[in-house]
């Protein structure tokens, strides 16, 4: 028989085939959806698990400084032109300088160069005015000459000084504030970038750590599978033979019921004629003994009745002949269902469900030795599937990750050995920017102990050369503001325009067009780095640029998508093993299952249930049971008693007495028969009429049983050819499936979940947060903050030094004073 047979149809040259790939597409989903499997004999031909994502550690988030958005609007205005690609690509490529690239150059720079134009004029501006201060201070005329003249607005002018000075020194300490809170951003920043730098290498680490083993996740579980399709072929005895056992068990099953039913019945039936034979030969035994004694009492009454002294005696003659009983039990159609019981128990009904369990038992056996060829070929080449699947690892440019990881392993060294430079680096830099915070606080303290200890000592009716100390101190702290602002301005200017050209020109140059995504594609130029090649450094038939690869592992896509490993790997060719599994299904085509045809009843055995079913029927007890119930009616009694009324009429006493010693023996012998008799009677009544019952049942049992097991053989003869190759299709279907599936779920694991590179993104992405968004932001915000104070030094020196003359004491007054207005002129003389 072929195993099987009409199966050469089934394409699978060239590919998994349409119906089989949406076979193993449906089996994914299903298992993916952990939904119910399908009826079918293949329980585990479902897709592995999903691959586990690698766990990443949490990387800096943009968290834009407090002045991001002032300073950024500043740098725009400053500089508003594009990103300089090609001046930038010209250096870089180490074009021989020009006035044309110089001439680009100074355009794309040339807000920059304006400010830094204007901080250079503040700084000479600065230098200038504080050196003339600085002599005026010596000749003792700091701040004009020390004389005030007194006119009707001078309440008004200081006051408007004074506010003005108030303002301007409030927002000095606005800007200082600033100072001290970007310094201290940039502390933070300096400080938490290792770890976050540390936490992006690790997460490339891991990244890079991670395809490679998912790709061996992959691989591995091919081996799951032919390990698993392996063991069901070894197995096959198991799997195929019992699911063919269980087709014969569901046809065999009523058929040995109704044969065992039947020989348990034949048995009891056979033991019920037993114990009714056994009854009735003691009831003979019975019978003969008590027809023995009454031979012998009637004998002897006869003999006594014979006598010529007996009177009336001839009447009773008559009468005593009738004491007789029938001993003769005769049951015809009891010895032909005997016969015909005996028959069917010596056939051993038992041994025929025997025979028929041996061969149920013996299926999965016979069907793993008629197949022992086709394993071996078959797991043979299945050895061959786990090579060709294999080639998955080395295919794919795993080994590029490895060195890339190699590489950052090198980095993070280089930053751990160089962590205690920085540190020691950035707290000179703190110190160096407090020192400059304590400057323009010391100024801002100044002006506003000027404008506490002023108002407070000042009296305005008071003569200005006589002012108080109090008033004389705060006149003087402001001119003292007024002079570090001189002495520190010009160095902070320089502080500022250094810092201004650095970190502007980083971030318009870096931060800004790496956020808005410029940078990677001038990165993308051809030559502009060289080596970085990506497409062929893989070994693929195009290139791949920088900023594609950046998007793509931004929406978090495989590397297989990111790297264009398609065009390098031929997932389908290596996953496609429809020339093994062809191969599998021809020899499994060309393997036969035998199963030896099996026999449920003979001709013989059918004939002899045929005849105790007719038996049964014929059986008849009623022939029996008459003469039982002739038994029971015999009564000696009324004889006896006839015996002692004839006594009572004697007059000889011998014959009285030996007639009523006559009757004495017949009620003895009827005492006998009620006690003896009578139950014995009973006994072969009932077991006659059970032994009745079960012949009827028998006769039912012997039509289910030869309907059943005719039906059953029937069954077997037409069918089990059909169950075989059925059973063995479902077998092979089950074990060519569990490629199926496993096919499709490689295919769509390495294309859509190995090596998601959402991570790299996350890494440049976090590195440009640490850079740009912490540190360069932070340190924008600084210099802004101390720009801002240079600035409002120049009012704040101006209205200082004019509102100094309002509190401190002069040299020269006015003589007339009306109410507390000024009234005076002082000769030209006295002011000379």
């Amino acid at each position: 028989m072929r195993l099987c047979e009409n199966m050469r149809g089934r394409g699978w040259q060239g590919g998994t085939g349409p119906v089989r790939g949406a076979v193993g597409v449906m089996l994914l989903g299903l298992s993916l959806a952990q939904s119910v499997p399908p009826p079918t004999a293949c329980a585990a031909a479902a897709a592995p698990q999903s691959l586990t994502q690698p766990l990443y550690k949490d990387t800096a988030e943009r968290d834009t400084s407090f002045m991001a958005a002032l300073v950024q609007s500043f740098l725009h205005k400053v500089q508003p032109n594009p990103f300089p690609t090609d001046v930038i690509l010209k250096i870089v490529q180490g074009v021989p300088s020009n006035q044309e690239i110089i001439k680009e150059f100074l355009v794309y720079e040339v807000g920059f160069l304006v400010c830094a134009a204007i901080g250079i004029l503040y700084i000479v501006l600065m230098l200038i005015i504080g050196f003339f201060l600085a002599c005026c201070r010596c000749c003792g005329n700091c701040g004009g000459k020390m004389y005030q003249k007194q006119s009707s607005s001078i309440h008004c002018r200081r006051r408007t000084l004074y506010w003005s000075t108030f303002v301007t020194t409030i927002i000095i300490l606005a800007g200082n504030v600033c100072m001290f809170k970007s310094n201290e951003a940039i502390k933070v920043s300096v400080d938490q970038s290792p770890v976050e730098l540390s936490n992006t290498i690790n997460n490339i680490h891991t990244f890079l750590t991670a395809v490679p083993q998912q790709v061996d996740y992959v691989v591995t579980e091919s081996y799951k599978t032919v390990a698993k399709v392996t063991n069901n072929l070894y197995a096959i005895g198991l799997h195929l033979g019992t699911q063919i056992q269980e087709h014969f068990k569901g046809t065999l099953d009523r058929p040995l019921r109704s044969v065992k039913l039947l020989d348990q019945e034949a048995m009891n039936t056979s033991d019920q004629l037993s114990k009714l034979n056994s009854s009735l030969a003691q009831l003979q035994s019975s019978m003969n003994r008590v027809q023995a004694n009454i031979t012998a009492v009637r004998n002897h009454i006869n003999q006594t009745l014979s006598k010529q002294t007996c009177i009336d005696c001839n009447n009773l003659s008559t009468e005593l002949q009738k004491v007789t009983l029938d001993t003769t039990i005769t049951t015809p159609s009891l010895n032909e269902f005997q016969s015909a019981v005996d028959e069917v128990v010596k056939t051993n009904l038992q041994s025929k469900i025997n025979e028929v369990a041996d061969y149920l038992h013996s299926i999965p056996q016979r069907v793993t030795n008629d197949t022992k060829d086709v394993v071996e070929m078959s797991i043979q080449l299945l050895g061959d599937i786990e090579k060709q699947i294999a080639q998955v690892s080395s295919d794919l440019p795993l080994s590029t990750l490895t060195n890339v990881s190699g590489t950052l392993k090198d980095i993070q060294k280089e930053i751990d050995r160089v962590l205690p430079q920085v540190e020691i680096a950035e707290g000179i830099r703190w110190g160096v920017c407090v020192s400059l915070c304590c400057v323009v606080l010391l100024v801002v303290v100044c002006n506003l102990l000027g404008l506490v200890l002023g108002p407070l000592g000042l009296k305005p009716n008071a003569n200005p050369s006589t002012r108080s100390c109090t008033a004389d101190c705060g006149g003087t702290f402001l001119m003292i503001g007024a002079g570090f602002s001189f002495l520190f301005s010009w160095l902070f200017m320089i502080v500022v325009l250094l810092l201004f050209l650095l970190g502007g020109n980083v971030y318009t140059l870096l931060c800004q067009p790496w956020n808005n995504g410029q940078l990677l594609k001038f990165i993308d130029t051809p030559g502009l780095i060289p080596g970085l090649e990506i497409g062929p450094t893989l070994g693929l038939k195009t290139n791949i640029n920088i900023s594609d690869i950046y998007r793509d592992c931004d929406k978090d896509k495989p590397v297989w998508t990111a790297l264009h490993l398609y065009e390098l790997v031929d997932l389908g060719d290596l996953l496609n093993v429809s020339k093994y599994t062809k191969e599998i299904e021809q020899n499994f085509e060309d393997t036969d299952i035998t199963l030896s045809s099996v026999t449920l009843l003979s001709a013989d055995v059918k004939k002899q249930l045929g005849n105790i079913a007719a038996k049964a029927t014929n059986f008849d007890s009623a022939a029996t049971t008459q003469q039982i119930n002739d038994i029971s009616s015999i009564s000696l009694n009324t004889t006896a008693d006839k015996i002692d009324q004839l006594a009572t009429l004697q007059t000889n006493s011998d014959i009285r007495r030996e007639l009523q010693n006559g009757a004495r023996d017949l009620r003895l012998i009827q005492a006998d028969i009620e006690t003896t008799i009578i139950p014995q009677l009973e006994d072969v009544n009932s077991t006659i009429n059970s032994l009745q019952s079960t012949a009827e049942k028998i006769n039912g049992t012997v039509g289910e049983v030869l309907s059943d097991v005719g039906a059953a053989q029937e069954f077997l003869n037409t069918n089990t050819t059909q169950i075989i190759k059925t059973e063995s299709r479902k077998f092979l279907d089950c074990q060519l499936d569990y490629f199926v599936a496993y096919a499709v779920w490689a295919n769509l694991t390495i294309t859509q979940q190995v090596g998601r590179c959402g991570p790299v993104a996350s890494a440049v992405d976090s590195a440009e947060v640490t850079l740009c968004a912490h540190i360069v932001e932070s340190l924008n915000a600084f210099w802004f903050s101390l720009g801002w104070c240079m600035i409002f030094f120049i009012p704040s020196i101006i209205f200082s030094i004019k509102l100094a003359k309002y509190y401190r004491k002069m040299k020269y007054t006015d003589n007339v004073y009306d109410n507390n207005i000024i009234m005076n002129h002082i000769p030209r003389a006295q002011m000379k």
